[in-house]
């Protein structure tokens, strides 16, 4: 496991969210500015993705 100081726990706590709501919206919201169909397995990578950057964010907030 890796051992972080508080400083570099807050700067992650604090851009993980951030990196969370760009991979939801590109993977899922993204789809509707291309060419290509709709793609639910794209949707369901990108929400599982925002789930587990969210969840490592609560996870990192609860150690402080």
């Amino acid at each position: 496991m890796v051992r972080l100081r508080p400083e570099q726990r807050r700067l992650l706590v604090a851009h993980l969210p951030e990196l969370a709501n760009f991979a939801a919206g590109s993977l899922l919201f993204g789809q509707f500015l291309s060419e290509r169909p709709y793609s639910p397995a794209v949707a369901l990578i990108g929400l599982a993705t925002w789930i587990v950057l969210f969840g490592a964010a609560f996870f990192f907030a609860a150690g402080e």
